[in-house]
């Protein structure tokens, strides 16, 4: 499998303006919001469960996360990716503290049943929703992505989805490659609500990708290369946590198909 390149994704995104529908938490809705519109998709927040079903076929894309859940927020979110999967609307699961409390792992547990197109998550989210290492703490990762490297590829393997590990190296797998992407600056764990964006962003990228394997995972990769130069080029005039936030929107705004393909630093090999 040959992957394109991952400015041809941006390019399409920044083109077609993907409808991204996120149920996300109340901390990450503004944040989200405000980052999609920065790489040029649209978002729309709805999370009543009056109307999520009949939304979800109207969205490019749908994303979930699980960070502030409530019973509602729960039944909303069964409901919207239930009706993306009926409709083949590519959908993200953000397990946000899957670890933390039994109600979260059997809430992540119907959500998988609903098939994902991509989880994305911190190395101790992604070993704790694989069953394979005891829960982390909070919303922090406890583990790297490279000990979550295993636990990845087999949930990629048996969900039959893109599994997505955000750290100091980012590792992206579809359970045949896997991908590494080098980059951020060491700011980007002290601002609440990142990781909450990349997932919007990446089901962005989902929204535009090619209908093949190789298409979602290079679209993939270019919503982790997004946030990969962005953050370095953030973080590079910030002064502190503060600083951060703005040049990182105006970093994302301003990334050209031309700087994935030339300045992103991955590699691809084959998963063992």
């Amino acid at each position: 499998m040959t992957l394109s390149t991952p400015g041809r994704h941006l390019d399409a995104l920044q083109q077609r303006t993907p409808l991204v529908h996120c149920i996300t938490n109340f901390v990450a809705m503004n944040s989200s919001a405000n980052i999609l519109l920065a790489v040029g998709a649209s978002p729309a927040m709805l999370h009543a469960r009056e109307e999520v079903s009949e939304f979800v076929p109207l969205a490019g894309a749908l994303s979930i996360n699980i960070g502030t859940v409530s019973p509602d927020f729960a039944e909303a979110m069964l409901d919207a990716t239930r009706a993306a999967h009926q409709t083949a609307t590519p959908w993200v699961l953000d397990p946000v503290a899957v670890g933390a409390t039994r109600y979260r792992q059997r809430l992540c547990a119907e959500l998988l049943e609903h098939a994902p197109s991509l989880i994305r998550g911190n190395a101790s989210e992604i070993l704790c929703l694989n069953g394979i290492a005891n829960p982390g703490r909070g919303v922090d990762s406890t583990a790297s992505p490279d000990q979550a490297r295993d636990a990845a590829v087999e949930l990629a393997r048996r969900q039959n989805c893109l599994v997505g590990v955000s750290g100091e190296v980012d590792l992206i797998t579809d359970g045949e490659r896997i991908v590494h992407i080098s980059g951020g600056h060491a700011l980007m764990p002290r601002i609440t609500t990142l990781g909450c964006g990349l997932s919007a962003t990446a089901a962005a990228f989902l929204a535009v990708a090619d209908d093949s394997p190789s298409g979602r995972l290079t679209a993939t990769t270019a919503a982790f290369g997004c946030f990969s130069l962005a953050g370095e080029r953030a973080g590079a005039q910030a002064a502190g946590p503060g600083s951060f936030t703005a040049p990182f929107l105006d970093a994302l705004y301003q990334l050209t198909p031309h700087d994935l393909d030339t300045h992103l630093v991955m590699e691809t090999r084959n998963a063992l």
